[in-house]
């Protein structure tokens, strides 16, 4: 029996000890070294060959991700240590640091206990850095911390041991500081990172060497070796002396909790059912005999099996050929395949249980973020929450009409995969709106259509996805909106709301959707906290989006029975604003008003939701409508030489430069930029530069669109979409 094949028997047999389980993820900035680091992990494991490993790059087996050298999907493996003669399993999740692909990172956390955050010894913790570990602690994973690519501060930059240890120093107080400000309250100590407990490691992925305090105990190596075999070239050696992988997975091991000791507090931050109930006992221990509970956080298609759902059991298990419910769909599904995931490879076996991750074949109706059980009643998890919304779109179709049904069934497949894509089809026309992160985000998917599933596409230029909101409020001067018939009056005030609620609606503090009757008083509450009115707020109805609608009303008749209506009409202007129909941000919307007809057969939804569409829209412009345009804050790093080249790039493009902190040759532009001109940045800073400048970006919300190119962006948007040419003044609601 091979290496690999022992290792696999040996992976099935300890899948059912909890302790010995470790589910965790390598997250940092892109380039930071993770999929070359996950590689030698795997690697050390027996589960591909060393001389490749940090090569091949086995997580990375989308064609895609090794052409571009960026990871892409967030791929998993499971592999088997040993640990003074125990055997432990550790399923490991790879995620993508790119901005772009920040959904994935948001759903591989969800489904692990402990991360890896990776910085590169010579760039330091950057935008991305924090970004991934906010995420983590978000979702209360502890972290651990590895600076990587030590060899290049001995070999390029010549730095003195003491110069090592400060930047060193330098890193560990600002991941620590990220902790202490995201961390849960019970762990903003405990989870602090520290070189003498062994939770800080240092190392070469690419040359396959770590070290953490721990291990130089156990080994003898102290920190003066490390130093002499990077300056004599001798890393080979000192790989076989410290291989990274044992360092690391004795790391995890020690210091990452098992899915017994996580659960109990990571169970009641990511479940809002009773934890008192059967199923909520069941998860808070773990237990592997429980009722099923699974949170899928990976759709992938298999071009033999078709589409693959991974995720991570909290509850019970999973059989071969049993029936389950994917929460929201229409019916059970069988379960045709369960497996263990090996980098590319799928082992099949006939069960999984708590605490570990499953790839489950099957189950039509399961997408990213949706929870499997065998009771459709059960609870679900809850959504997962991520940190930015689709800010560029670009219209796709097929070339040949003939592709067309295989088409949308590939959209399909794409949305289930990626829940940070907004995929909306044109039944008549057969073209598709794809809405996502940004340009390289939609590249791959438009990649992945042609690519995967053979079939020619046409793509037009990427497009920007504006917001519209208010500026003002019109108080005191309630817009009326009256039903086709004249039978019934609606009278609407809007405001926008503070900063700072808008953030805490965009991270999902107060859920969105219907409030139902009897939790209005909580989430009023909550709104309280933030210095909203506390009575006002307990009449909430709906919250969409960063939108929220609030009935204000005393004592009317027969308005509880039009409430759905209502709530539609709000959902409706959420997505189509009066400008130039873009999606709606941070308005909080108040019926103060209505009179209805005594006859419910008058104030149907075909009397209703226009009546309140139009009081809505109209209370927009009597508040002052507003354009918001996504902004991204960019970080390009040049050496001074070229430092012109790349402030003039950044300042043609509206962009405004924040910061230039410069370190011996290189400064660090930092600046915000419109997204609508992002495009084809980076080939005009490569040019700029001549190739020297690392740029990246992240997305820094929305701005409003500056007064002198308002009518320009309006006009164009509405013109692209077919309505009129002159935007709507208030009469045109009235009438």
């Amino acid at each position: 029996m091979g290496r690999k094949e022992d290792n696999i028997k040996r992976a099935t047999e300890v899948m059912h000890e909890l302790d010995q389980i470790r589910n965790l993820c390598i997250a940092a900035h892109i380039d930071h070294g993770k999929t070359t680091l996950s590689d030698n992990l795997i690697a050390g494991a027996g589960m591909m060959s060393e001389e490749l490993a940090g090569k091949s790059r086995v997580l990375d087996f989308d064609e895609q991700e090794s052409a571009r050298g960026i990871t892409i999907n967030a791929a998993s493996a499971s592999m088997v240590h040993a640990v003074e003669g125990e055997d432990f399993l550790i399923n490991l999740i790879d995620t993508p640091g790119h901005v772009d692909f920040g959904g994935d990172v948001t759903r591989a956390m969800r489904a692990v206990d402990g991360c890896f955050i990776l910085t590169c010894a010579v760039e330091g913790a950057m935008p991305q850095t924090e970004t991934v570990v906010r995420q983590a602690l978000k979702e209360k994973v502890k972290p651990v911390l590895f600076i990587n690519k030590v060899d290049r501060l001995i070999n390029e930059l010549q730095v003195t041991p003491e110069d090592m240890m400060n930047r060193f120093q330098e890193q560990i107080t600002r991941v620590n500081k990220l902790i202490r400000q995201f961390a849960p309250e019970e762990h903003k100590k405990d989870w602090q990172v520290n070189v003498a407990d062994g939770t800080v490691a240092f190392g070469s992925a690419y040359h396959n060497w770590g070290i953490t305090v721990p291990y130089m105990k156990k080994s003898g190596i102290n920190f003066k070796d490390i130093f002499e075999y990077c300056n004599n070239e001798q890393q080979r050696e000192l790989a076989k002396k410290a291989p990274v992988h044992e360092v690391l997975l004795d790391m995890a091991v020690s210091e990452l909790p098992s899915p017994k000791v996580a659960q109990p507090y990571r169970i009641p931050n990511i479940w809002t059912g009773d934890l008192e109930s059967p199923i909520g006992k069941s998860m808070m221990s773990c237990d592997p005999e429980g009722d099923l509970a699974m949170m899928i956080t990976k759709i992938w298609m298999d071009p033999h099996a078709g589409e693959v759902a991974v995720g991570r059991l909290y509850s019970g298990a999973i059989n071969h050929g049993e029936s389950v419910w994917a929460i929201g769909a229409a019916k059970a599904e069988r379960v045709q395949q369960v497996s263990m995931m090996v980098g590319g490879d799928r082992i099949p076996v006939p069960s999984v249980v708590a605490g570990n991750i499953a790839a489950v074949t099957g189950i039509r109706s399961a997408a990213a973020g949706v929870t499997v059980v065998r009771d459709p009643e059960t609870t679900p998890f809850e959504a997962i929450r991520h940190y930015s919304e689709p800010v560029v779109t670009v219209a796709v179709e097929p070339k040949n009409m003939k592709d067309l049904p295989k088409f949308i069934d590939a959209l399909r497949s794409l949305a289930k995969a990626d829940a940070s894509l907004e995929v909306s089809t044109n039944q008549e026309t057969g073209e598709a709106l794809l809405a996502g992160m940004g340009e390289l985000h939609l590249e791959i998917t438009t990649y992945r259509i042609e690519e995967e599933q053979g079939i020619q596409v046409k793509v037009s230029p990427p497009i920007v996805v504006y917001r519209e909101s208010v500026e003002g409020n019109n108080h005191g001067r309630a817009f009326e909106g009256k039903s086709p018939n004249r039978h019934n009056r609606f009278y609407v005030e809007v405001e926008p709301l503070p900063e700072d609620v808008i953030k805490a609606l965009r991270d999902g503090e107060f859920g969105d959707g219907t409030v139902r009757q009897g939790d209005r008083k909580e989430v009023g509450n909550k709104f309280s906290e933030y210095g909203l009115d506390k009575d006002m707020m307990r009449n909430i109805y709906s919250i969409k989006g960063t939108n929220v609608l609030i009935n204000a009303t005393k004592g009317i008749q027969n308005l509880h029975e039009t409430r759905e209506l209502i709530i539609e009409a709000f959902n409706e202007v959420c997505k189509k604003g009066p400008l130039a129909e873009e999606p709606v941000m941070g308005m909080m919307v108040r019926l103060v008003d209505a009179k209805l007809h005594e006859d419910a057969i008058h104030r149907g939804p075909a009397q209703t939701i226009p009546a309140v569409r139009n009081s809505i829209r109209g209370a927009m412009l009597r508040a002052k409508a507003v354009m918001m345009e996504p902004m991204q804050k960019t970080f390009v790093s040049v050496p001074n030489d070229w430092l012109g080249g790349v402030t003039s790039e950044v300042t043609q493009r509206r962009g405004i430069i924040e910061d230039m902190p410069s370190e011996g040759e290189t400064t660090t532009v930092i600046g915000t930029l419109p997204v609508a001109e992002t495009f084809g940045f980076s080939n005009d800073i490569r040019a700029a530069s001549q190739g020297r400048a690392i740029w990246n970006s992240e997305n820094r919300g929305f701005d409003m669109v500056p007064p002198q190119l308002v009518e320009k962006v309006i006009g164009s948007i509405r013109e692209r979409k077919g309505l009129k040419a002159e935007k709507p003044t208030e009469s045109y609601y009235t009438d």
